[in-house]
């Protein structure tokens, strides 16, 4: 049983975030829910897709997260959409407030998981791409599909011969 309270098991995945931004550095925060956020989370029941954090007062918060309601919950269910406190260490924080104050980086949530039983947030320091480069980013993308697809074939009909 151990070893399965090891595991890392992904809810969640910010595939917008991957394209729409360049992640310069990566941080793993615990997120303050309530009860039945806890049981829609850990059942997938979240999206990241909108969700950006942000700091006010010493304390980071992750806002447009939706955590779907959780079925069973009737009147203690939570609000979908409300503002969530993440929990980070105060060194942690000051460094991303010193991050984010420079032009163009914003806090994005790139990531959810489940990692020792805890529901876990990847957070991404990201700086906004532009057009040119998400194309760039889809041309390196084909090449390598390409590249394998050949790859693939040759070692295919090689066996055949």
């Amino acid at each position: 049983m151990a070893k399965d309270k090891n595991k890392i098991k992904e809810i969640d995945r910010n595939k917008k975030a991957f394209h729409d931004f360049e992640i310069i550095e990566r941080i793993e925060s615990g997120i303050e829910l309530k009860g039945t956020e806890v049981k829609s989370a850990k059942a997938g029941n979240i999206n990241l897709k909108d969700g950006y954090a942000f700091i006010k007062n010493g304390e980071v918060y992750l806002k447009n997260v939706h955590i779907s309601q959780y079925p069973y919950g009737h009147s203690t269910n939570h609000d979908p959409l409300r503002t969530r406190k993440l929990l980070l260490h105060k060194h942690e924080i000051l460094k991303l407030q010193s991050k984010i104050k420079e032009k163009g980086y914003t806090i994005i949530p790139l990531r959810a998981y489940i990692k020792n039983g805890l529901i876990k947030i990847e957070l991404g320091v990201c700086k906004g791409k532009r057009l040119y480069n998400k194309r760039e980013d889809i041309k390196k993308k084909d090449q390598l599909q390409e590249l394998k697809r050949s790859f693939k074939l040759s070692t295919v009909s090689g066996k055949l011969k």
